[in-house]
């Protein structure tokens, strides 16, 4: 049975998110609701001098200052943290980061009575102690980029109509920062190509005509609940605002700042991300489209009826990787998730499937924690071998977890042990293998179907400091990109030869296009065909953007995403089903490593509802029989299995 025929069981039972079955909406509601009495004040503050604003602060009244974006939406975030944890949100924030005053919060009142005092003061605590910054108050420099200092933390670009996205610029961070290594291809190369499809859209005379669109760009730092307080920079716009209860230190009100609207969002990438972001958007009705989420359980259309993605769900991809395993003739496996809703997800999707076909048992099934102790990796190799019949690893992890198993596996000196067969998150990428390649030799990987796009590769390698100032990770990246230092204010240190800033990409570095670039396009490109539609829909006769679109429900936005039926960035065509998804197609990599050409991912086959391998091109195959399905799975006795009399062609 395959995953187009089965019904989802992520899906059939759970309530809408505004009930119990989201574990952060509920918390989101209360925000959406309660901060309309006084959310948004961006305290520009009045007067000519910047003078204070006046309100109850944390350590009492300091001069208002702009912020970065993420700073003062921190205290703000961890409160959608609060709701479900049953803890104060300043619990998980640093000691310098705690208010002074600290209010003890009170349980909401039923919905048909009004919040108690304590719980009005409890949030206008919250929203004086952050007066939420950003929006488009700021002024852009003579040559047209926004100014270094006040957008440092997010990209900006104005337009007619803004979108959103998200991005994991930076790695999760260590020993509780949020943020940590820079992500040059993940991160830098997908963000740059949302900016180039941007581009080529405000180009087109056909697409869009006289209407500009615009981009408000954030990091994630790959962590879920840090991506979650970025993304009500998203929503501060729909939220009304009143400042009746603010006053100057001159006695006057504040002036507040005009707030971009966002009218959809491009990303995330991890499930967990959009999972968390989605709850938050589907209540001011923004449309999401994923450019990388696959987990199946952003498929269930009751909780998650704003999200669409270009990229196939994973209950596709658990029956593309079971039909691998039943190729190479094994019927025996362990399975490693990373903990979150990418690996867990697809983890039982797989098992669940493997369960139906009847030709797979699972030895046992692994959870790498989210945070890690010291040795926590040597632990998960040592638990594998209690198995070691079942030498076929299925892995659902992020690209993090593969580098830092394969380096445990070295460490342990079981090199050429496991039998890897890797989820999308592993698919072609270089960093989970750099250094580890004999670790990682003869891994078998899925990546949905996609192409390098040429155009996108000429544009990133003529991007420079000098032309590229809209990035505001363009000089980090620069950095870590030719392992050199921007004068006294870059991120290098210690003996690291100085930048010229003449230096070129692909030239003096080694380029290669990221996996995800085409599906980073196809989702802007997915936004602006709907955004067209619904342009023709509601301004007829009207050039531009009318009062009405400028006004739209994201409904309308919603509907006319999924109808949108396009050549993409690869010349694949782009439709989304009744849930949002994208049709499931992949290519089947192997990772060899030969004497002629080193190390590699060799593309080995595909799969569109059925697999076809080329056994030729696989490494160690024995016998060399072109394109063909796998043969008719066979029903294995377990018990058999768990015993060790697994059969199963070796390599």
């Amino acid at each position: 049975m395959r995953p187009g025929d089965r019904r989802r069981s992520t899906g059939e039972n759970r309530t809408p998110t505004t009930g119990e079955g989201s574990d952060v909406t509920s918390l989101a509601a209360l925000v959406a609701r309660k901060v309309r009495g006084g959310a948004g004040k961006s305290c520009s503050c009045c007067g000519r001098k910047q003078e204070a604003c006046k309100g109850e602060r944390r350590g009492g009244d300091v001069p208002q200052q702009k912020k970065k974006p993420g700073r003062t939406s921190r205290f703000s975030g961890a409160v959608i943290q609060y709701l479900d944890s049953g803890g104060p949100p300043w619990s998980r924030l640093s000691p310098a980061r705690r208010p002074a005053r600290v209010l003890t919060p009170c349980k909401m009142a039923p919905a048909r009575k009004p919040p108690s005092a304590t719980c009005r003061h409890f949030l206008s605590l919250l929203i004086l102690n952050g007066c939420w910054p950003l929006g488009s108050a700021s002024q852009k420099s003579a040559d047209g980029q926004q100014p270094p200092g006040e957008y440092a933390h997010s990209i900006r670009l104005d337009g007619d109509l803004i979108l959103g996205g998200l991005f994991p610029v930076h790695a999760r961070g260590e020993r509780g920062l949020p943020c940590g290594e820079l992500k040059k291809e993940k991160g830098i190369h997908r963000l740059e190509a949302m900016l180039f499809a941007i581009d080529l859209i405000n180009k087109d005379p056909e697409l869009l005509p006289n209407v500009t669109l615009g981009a408000r760009i954030l990091d994630t730092c790959s962590r879920d609940t840090y991506a979650l307080e970025q993304s009500l920079t998203f929503v501060q716009a729909l939220i009304e605002r009143d400042a009746s209860d603010v006053r100057c230190a001159n006695g006057e009100p504040p002036v507040l700042a005009k707030l971009d609207k966002v009218v959809g969002v491009i990303g995330a990438s991890a499930s967990s991300v959009s999972v968390m972001v989605a709850n938050i958007l589907r209540l001011f009705k923004i449309p999401q489209v994923s450019y990388a989420s696959t987990a199946a359980e952003l498929s269930d259309n009751t909780r998650y009826d704003f999200f669409s993605r270009v990229v196939p769900p994973d209950s596709y991809q658990a029956q593309s990787m079971l039909d691998v395993v039943l190729a190479m003739g094994w019927n025996y496996v362990s399975t490693l998730a990373s903990e979150g809703n990418y690996g867990e997800s697809g983890v039982d999707a797989f098992v669940q499937i493997s369960r139906e076909s009847g030709g797979v048992c699972i030895a046992q099934s692994l959870k790498i924690p989210r945070e890690p102790k010291a040795g926590e990796f040597d632990k998960m190799v040592l638990r594998l071998l209690e198995t070691p019949n079942a030498r076929a690893v299925i892995t659902f992890a992020n690209e993090d977890d593969i580098r830092r198993i394969l380096e445990a596996v070295k460490r342990n000196k079981l090199t050429g042990h496991f039998l890897w067969v890797g989820s999308d998150s592993w698919g072609s990428k270089i960093s989970p293998v750099l250094q580890q390649e004999r670790a990682a030799e003869g891994a078998v990987t899925i990546l949905p179907k996609r192409a390098s796009v040429d155009a996108f590769d000429r544009y990133f390698k003529s991007r420079s400091l000098a032309n590229n100032r809209r990035n505001v990770w363009f000089a980090e990246f620069w950095e870590e990109n030719f392992a050199c230092k921007l004068g006294t204010h870059g991120k290098k240190s210690g003996g690291v030869k100085k930048c010229t800033g003449l230096e070129k990409v692909g030239r003096e570095s080694s380029y290669e296009q990221e996996g995800k670039v085409q599906f980073v396009m196809d989702a802007v490109f997915a936004m602006a065909h709907a955004l067209h539609d619904v342009q023709r829909q509601l301004c007829a006769g009207h050039m531009g953007v009318c009062d009405r679109m400028t006004n739209m429900d994201g409904k309308e936005l919603l509907a006319a995403i999924r109808h949108v039926n396009f050549n993409g960035s690869a010349g694949t065509t782009v439709t989304f089903n009744e849930n949002g998804d994208a049709p499931g197609r992949y290519d089947i990599f192997q990772y060899q490593i030969n004497n002629r050409s080193g190390a590699e991912y060799k593309l080995i086959g595909h799969w569109t509802n059925q697999l076809y391998l080329n056994s030729c091109l696989f490494f160690r195959w024995r016998r060399c029989s072109g394109t063909r399905a796998p043969p008719p799975p066979r029903r294995p006795r377990c018990a058999a299995c768990r015993a060790g009399r697994a059969r199963g062609r070796r390599w």
